[in-house]
């Protein structure tokens, strides 16, 4: 049988644009508009911005390739790193892939475009997001998947994404089977990230996203001048990937399994809160919670959250600062709603996070860990009212799940709210509806131009 590495190549090189079924090129051009909105509001986070100060201390704001609403270009690679970065640093990215597949796979794929010296048509770039989306959280699942992986220490969107970008960076670059055999084996040289950010809230958490986008975007263009990487990346050899990495869940099958007839691109959810996936269910109870007894905050005596201890240990903290440690937590993303009604990224300011009443609130939540619950089951939701009442639901696809989907009103809508940080409205309309005709799109470097415009407005994020 074929090495795995040879595998995928020649699935990556013989899938059409036509093979991929309507609804997987259409929820591509979802996520790439939902990425591209998530990193145009990451250009005024504190993280871009030390970015940015960094490529300027060392000599590296040169190119033609865009920082994102940042109104200056460096070269591809710097590129993908940033606007992974940005794209990542409030939480907004879908999520479900490898795990933050967007912000990986997305910068990659854009600044290949721009690498490419040729226009590359829209329906080129849908077909490298999709097998670029496929091939991440194939990687993840050779791990045995999100949890076993994940909590093993490993951030998959650092250890996992790094393959998804190189196959979306290689269809766009037109690596040849072989050559793109090799940008995956060389883009395992780039799995890295470390869950230690947990512990105080560290902020490199947002790095994983722009190490992986640059990392694969690097090995294709390795590949791509002649480097041969390893063809035994994925087999079962002393430093093989899931070996390595997952040796007590490792399921190396799954990068094969089903080829072009599962697309993962179907299972990834876009997030309708600026907060980590893990705490949406808990939020959504809360909401269902309030609207179907019509409370209000102040009829909210306490809430309990009965979680497995693997998401408890991961959401479960109690604290509000740095920004990072907030969005990790339930208690606060459920602070949040009561007190400002919102867990969108207009509640997690540095100023609403330090409000008095959000700790007030915060010390009502109470979090109990239920170890006869799975790592992937959410939690149950508990609401005791002032007059005594008890109400309890639990959530099994939170909003913006692909079973339980944001609509397109909804999604244009977080689009344009991120973006008008930035740019000014007539042009957040211009790059939404040039990603929104993707498929008719003659040349994809048209989106780059876009985002290369200098900002209307900008103002740091106050993390």
């Amino acid at each position: 049988m074929d090495l795995i590495s040879s595998q995928l190549a020649h699935f990556i090189a013989n899938t059409s644009y036509d093979d991929i079924p309507d609804a997987i090129r259409s929820k591509a051009v979802r996520h790439t508009l939902d990425t591209i909105g998530a990193g145009i509001a990451g250009a005024i986070s504190k993280e871009s911005d030390l970015i940015t100060k960094l490529f300027s201390e060392t000599g590296d704001l040169a190119g033609n390739v865009s920082l994102w609403g940042k109104g200056i270009c460096v070269n591809s690679r710097n590129a993908a790193f940033h606007n992974g970065i940005a794209s990542h640093a409030f939480e907004l990215d879908d999520t479900g892939g490898c795990d933050h597949s967007g912000a990986v796979v997305i910068p990659a794929a854009l600044a290949a475009v721009a690498q490419a010296g040729k226009p590359v048509t829209g329906r080129e770039f849908i077909r490298a997001v999709v097998l670029g989306y496929d091939i991440a959280r194939r990687a993840l699942e050779s791990c045995g998947g999100y949890e076993p992986h994940n909590g093993a220490g490993f951030h998959s969107t650092g250890t996992c994404g790094p393959m998804g970008a190189a196959a979306a960076a290689g269809v766009i670059l037109n690596l040849s089977e072989h050559e793109l055999q090799s940008a995956l084996g060389i883009a395992t040289s780039y799995s890295a990230g470390f869950w230690a950010f947990i512990q105080n809230g560290g902020q490199n958490k947002r790095l994983h996203a722009g190490n992986a986008a640059q990392g694969g975007l690097t090995a294709a263009l390795l590949a791509k001048g002649g480097m041969v990487g390893p063809t035994h990346a994925f087999e079962d050899v002393w430093g093989g990937f899931s070996k390595t990495l997952a040796p007590a869940s490792d399921n190396r099958e799954a990068w094969t399994a089903e080829l072009g007839q599962n697309w993962k691109l179907a299972r990834v959810s876009i997030k309708p809160y600026s907060c980590c996936r893990s705490t949406h269910s808990s939020i959504d109870g809360l909401l269902e919670i309030l609207n179907a007894h019509q409370l209000k905050p102040a009829d909210v005596a306490s809430i309990r959250v009965i979680i497995n201890p693997f998401v408890l240990g991961m959401c479960g903290k109690y604290t509000t600062d740095p920004m990072p440690a907030a969005q990790m937590s339930i208690p606060y993303a459920l602070a949040a709603i009561l007190v400002y009604g919102t867990a969108t990224l207009g509640a997690y300011t540095r100023e609403k996070r330090a409000n008095p009443k959000i700790k007030k609130t915060m010390a009502r939540v109470q979090m109990v860990s239920d170890s006869t619950q799975k790592d992937d089951d959410e939690p149950f939701v508990e609401v005791t009212t002032t007059a005594g009442a008890v109400y309890r639901t639990r959530v099994p696809m939170p909003l913006g799940a692909p079973t339980n989907p944001i609509d397109d009103a909804s999604l244009l809508a977080k689009f344009m709210n991120c973006s008008n940080l930035v740019f000014d409205d007539e042009t957040s309309k211009e790059i939404a509806e040039t990603v929104l005709r993707l498929p008719e799109l003659e040349d994809a470097r048209l989106i780059n131009d876009l985002l290369a415009l200098a900002p209307a407005h900008r103002e740091l994020f106050h993390s």
